[in-house]
């Protein structure tokens, strides 16, 4: 839900009513994963998507009852085969939509989550995704420090464990679910058979969005290349950084899509900014006195992705520089170097190209090979985080 959630601030603003269906579990060739979100308003109008048009009509009309009736429901989606007609996905996989209106004090929660996530504020939303028909859809709003507003309806344990397990995924970035123990949940609990609260004798399944800041990503050499690697990773949502430390070509007349433009060494502007689990490095100047104390830095701090530009012959020559400089062989493994995939690429949005489609490759899973003749799956699972 929160991956529209600017749109959906806004109709709260205007005080419209509205339904909001989001994918909680994907399973095969899924197009959309947990997140994903539809939303229809009291006059119909609808916003987002959950399967990129399989089920939109069947997801709508759920989204108009659930504003009628006020109830949150759990829908499955599967296969639909042979009939063009039937309402299902055409690709193979299967998706459960949770389909919840915004109101009452679960959507008092939603609201805010929305507000929160329009404001770029990190924050996880927690909803019961699967359970007692009682709790689905109660929600919890949980900050980066652990605190939290809302409740789920259960005991306040299961608040306290749906808050510790949602602040780690925000901590990572991730969005996925959450499986918690009937115990926990504030069912019986299989060794004692006691409990309060509901009844959930096999726990309750949580989905938990995050809602983080946009990935970084840091492009070191202010060339060419550098100038269609920032636009490609502007497309792709990240926070762009150029740093060079030639103030001559390191300007914002040449960098005008950048979120930054750095003058500095980069080795030194490095070590000064922060890196996490999902920033990206990408090293342009393939200029030893450059790349060696960049790289030497940048293997040893948290990043999803480490790549540089150079030839076979750069790159040999790199490494060995990098050993010794005492760069263990651990710490050059992460190194992806020639950068990219082999596209063919010539020119520097080509390249950019190939960049960028290693980058998500390295984040998704992917093998880089063509899809045809491959047998490799389309669309991966997604991950399903759990506390059991």
């Amino acid at each position: 839900m929160l991956d529209i959630a600017e749109e959906l601030n806004r109709w709260v603003e205007q005080g419209r009513d509205f339904a909001v269906a989001t994918v909680v579990a994907v399973g095969g060739s899924a197009p959309r994963q947990p997140g994903a979100a539809l939303a229809v308003d009291a006059e119909g109008t609808a916003i987002g998507s959950v399967s990129g048009g399989c089920v939109e009509g069947a997801v709508y009309e759920l989204c108009r009852q659930a504003l009628q009736d006020g109830e949150t429901v759990l829908e499955r989606f599967g296969y639909s085969d042979e009939d063009a007609f039937a309402v299902g996905l055409t690709c193979g996989g299967t998706i459960e939509v949770l389909v919840t209106p915004v109101a009452g004090q679960a959507g008092a929660v939603l609201v805010r989550a929305l507000s929160a996530a329009a404001r770029n504020e990190p924050a996880a939303l927690v909803r019961v995704a699967r359970g007692p028909a009682a709790l689905l859809g109660r929600a919890l709003l949980v900050r980066p420090d652990g605190t939290y507003e809302g409740g789920l309806g259960g005991r306040p344990e299961l608040d306290r464990t749906a808050a510790a397990e949602a602040q780690a995924l925000l901590e990572a970035g991730h969005t996925g679910t959450v499986d918690v123990s009937a115990s926990e949940a504030g069912g019986e609990s299989p060794r004692t058979g006691s409990g309060g609260g509901f009844h959930c004798p096999g726990g309750l399944t949580l989905l938990v969005e995050s809602n983080v800041p946009p990935p970084r990503m840091i492009v070191f050499g202010a060339i060419d290349f550098a100038a269609a690697l920032v636009r490609a990773g502007k497309f792709l949502g990240y926070q762009v950084t150029v740093c060079d430390a030639r103030p001559v070509f390191a300007t914002r007349a040449r960098f005008p899509d950048a979120d930054e433009v750095v003058v500095d060494w980069p080795h030194r502007y490095l070590r000064r900014t922060g890196t996490d689990a999902r920033t990206v490095l990408c090293v342009l100047t393939h200029d030893a006195k450059f790349d060696v104390p960049l790289l030497k830095e940048a293997l040893r701090r948290p990043a999803a992705f480490v790549g540089a530009m150079g030839s076979r012959r750069t790159h040999e020559d790199r490494n060995r520089r990098l050993r010794a400089e005492g760069v263990t062989e651990r710490e050059l493994a992460r190194l992806r170097s020639p950068i990219g995939l082999d596209l063919g690429a010539r020119t520097p949005e080509e390249t950019a190209l190939s960049i960028v489609a290693e980058v998500v490759a390295a984040r998704r899973g992917g093998t880089g090979v063509p899809l045809t003749g491959s047998g490799t799956p389309i669309h991966r699972e997604s991950i399903i985080f759990s506390t059991r």
